[in-house]
Formats: C-alpha cells, sequence, structure tokens
C-alpha cells in the first residue's frame, strides 16, 4: 500500500480545512477530470461536540455543528470520503473525490506535492496569521509584590 492511516488522516484533515475557492483553483488547474458516481450526495446534518474540562476531566456536552458529507466512487472502484464543518455541498463532493484520488496508485505522490502540500502550507500561514493579530492585544497580567508583604 501506498499511504497508512496517519497519512490518509493528514490528507482528510487538509482537506476538511481547505479553503473552498483555494482547492477548486488548484483542481482547476491540476485538471483532474474523474469520472465518479455519487454514493451518498452531499447532505447537511448536525453532530454534537463534547468536550472535557482541562483536557481530562469528565466529557460534557459542548453543543452542536453544523456537518457536510459526502461518498462517491471512482470508475476503478475506490471509494472516497469526506466530512465538512458547515454547509458547502460542493466542497464536501469535492473532497470525497480527491480523497478517492490519492488513494489509487497512479495520483497519490502528483497529489500530494501539488495539491495537499499547497493547501496544508496555506493553512498553516492563515493560523500563524490569525496568532499573530491575536498576539498584539494579548495582556500578561503579573502581581507586584510589596516589600512589607515578603
Amino acid at each position: 500500500m501506498h499511504f497508512d492511516t496517519p497519512t490518509r488522516q493528514r490528507w482528510m484533515s487538509v482537506l476538511a480545512h481547505s479553503q473552498p475557492a483555494a482547492l477548486r483553483e488548484r483542481l482547476r488547474v491540476l485538471n483532474i477530470h474523474p469520472e465518479y458516481e455519487t454514493i451518498r450526495a452531499p447532505e447537511v446534518g448536525l453532530v454534537q461536540i463534547q468536550a472535557r474540562m482541562g483536557g481530562t476531566g469528565e466529557r460534557f456536552f459542548a453543543g452542536d455543528a453544523t456537518l457536510t458529507r459526502a461518498v462517491i466512487r471512482l470508475k476503478s472502484g475506490t471509494l472516497g470520503y469526506s466530512y465538512q464543518l458547515g454547509r458547502d455541498k460542493p466542497h464536501a463532493e469535492q473532497c470525497a473525490v480527491v480523497d478517492a484520488l490519492l488513494q489509487e496508485p497512479t495520483h497519490f505522490q502528483s497529489l500530494m506535492e501539488t495539491l495537499i502540500a499547497p493547501l496544508e502550507a496555506d493553512r498553516a500561514a492563515r493560523i500563524a496569521a490569525r496568532q499573530a493579530e491575536v498576539n498584539t492585544s494579548r495582556v500578561d497580567f503579573f502581581t507586584l509584590v510589596r516589600g512589607d508583604n515578603a
């Protein structure tokens, strides 16, 4: 096999966090138009989000999130899946197609280099820009110790 579970988790995460316009443009430039059949048309639903206090405490229900999922099958029989936060059905279908293509040995290496790596770099840049923006308003609290309390 040309990929393992962590590799697939990586590309699924990159696709799920990709900007729809950026993914659409990169796929247009690559000029890949595979034939596929829709197994599960993109559909919007809700998922429950759970959290833990401090990351280690008891689970609690934090709320709901909108999720769009899709499943396609390439002509070769390879299934592609996608799960996206939000309601963008075309984006979910495109991500499912890319997932299926990445499972094909003929497309794996080229798509990892020309699609997944740049999308991953775009996301890292967006995160870094957001962190820099937040850091400009960071307030550091400290306590002064008076001499008579020492």
